[in-house]
């Protein structure tokens, strides 16, 4: 069975080869949440605020979420930050992943 549509003929909305669109589903600027799981420790909230804001000037500490494991030795930390590059966005998962804290990033 063929298909009776055709695609674009003017290919506005189709990404080009050099087109950025092509490489990432998400559309900058963008709020992006990240989660960021840790032994419940001191210094561990704080670190991750550190590294969001290194990465996101305009982060605001006050939208972290967390959520403790359910026998409470490790600690869940949502950020949301203003994705700006894909650039950006491997930056960040980069330096949380290599942080000693920080067990898990998704």
């Amino acid at each position: 069975m063929t298909s009776s549509s055709q695609p674009p003929m003017d290919g506005a909305d189709t990404p080009q080869p050099n087109d950025p669109r092509k490489d990432s589903l998400i559309e900058y600027p963008s709020s992006f949440p990240i989660k960021v799981m840790g032994a419940k420790v001191e210094g561990f909230i704080h670190a991750v605020t550190e590294l969001a804001r290194q990465f996101d000037p305009t982060f605001d500490a006050a939208t972290i979420e967390l959520r403790d494991s359910s026998k409470g030795n490790y600690l869940g930390v949502t950020i949301t930050i203003t994705a700006t590059s894909r650039e950006q966005l491997d930056g960040l998962y980069t330096a949380l992943s290599s942080h000693p804290l920080v067990k898990i990033v998704l």
